[in-house]
């Protein structure tokens, strides 16, 4: 589920706003870091995964690649541990990587991990300012527990990845765990049903099952890149992105 998070005004400046879609969540609950007992909850679970990873999986993928380089290497061992223990269906005896994981969240304090879609472009958008690293990758590596079995080991697979994938998490690694796609919604979108997508996308009506005629698709392809192109109206800093979305609709549809 797509939740609406707002609009705001951003650095493309007064009167242009920004449109914020929350497309995965996951809230973590924790102890204080100078708390003398060590604890781990899950809140809220918002976490797609059809087909998988989903942008359930980036989250959860992107959320501990953004912790891993922070936590200390002995407890890094520790993590692959459940990891390995969560894929083997087994259950992880606690306390683990020196924290207990519990349901109760009562004096927890709560941190929302999130993937945003601004504008339609994939951003991450982590709260991680009052809790250990350890906390929250622990807790999204709990998270995977809960999900489908098909699922969960293409996102733990991601997962165990981003343990040493030590770079900024950005675009370039959401890109990486959705296997080189780009990253944003028309992307995910293409990716769930890209029949659908691309007959939207071309603005042609009927059932996706059915596909649609060449010379119907090529006429609307035509079309639309006219008036997608500067010289005839098009907005010039649209124009690339576009034209590329067209392109990538009309192969889909006249590919056999």
């Amino acid at each position: 589920m797509l939740t609406h998070h707002g609009r705001s005004s951003g650095p493309l400046g007064p009167g242009v706003s920004l449109e914020s879609v929350i497309v995965a969540e996951l809230e973590v609950f924790h102890s204080r870091p100078i708390a003398p007992t060590r604890r781990v909850a899950l809140g809220v679970r918002d976490l797609p995964v059809d087909p998988a990873p989903g942008t359930g999986g980036v989250l959860l993928a992107g959320i501990v690649a953004h912790n891993a380089p922070l936590v200390e290497p002995e407890l890094r061992e520790a993590l692959v541990e459940v990891i390995e223990t969560i894929a083997a269906g087994r259950r992880v005896v606690q306390p683990t990587v020196r924290h207990r994981f519990q349901s109760d969240r009562i004096g927890l304090t709560r941190s929302p991990q999130r993937l945003m879609a601004i504008n339609g472009v994939f951003e991450f958008d982590f709260e991680d300012s009052q809790a250990r690293p350890v906390q929250i990758a622990l807790g999204a590596i709990y998270a995977t527990a809960s999900l489908p079995l098909e699922a969960r080991m293409v996102i733990l697979d991601a997962i165990r990845s981003s343990l040493a994938w030590g770079q900024p998490v950005d675009r370039h690694f959401i890109s990486w765990v959705m296997g080189g796609r780009k990253v944003g919604l028309a992307d995910m979108g293409a990716w769930n049903d890209p029949v659908a997508w691309a007959m939207e996308i071309l603005g042609i009506g009927g059932d996706p099952t059915d596909g649609a005629p060449k010379r119907v698709v090529q006429r609307r392809f035509r079309t639309l890149l006219r008036e997608a192109h500067p010289d005839h109206g098009g907005q010039s800093n649209d124009a690339a992105g576009r034209i590329a979305e067209l392109s990538e609709a009309r192969r889909i549809l006249l590919t056999p």
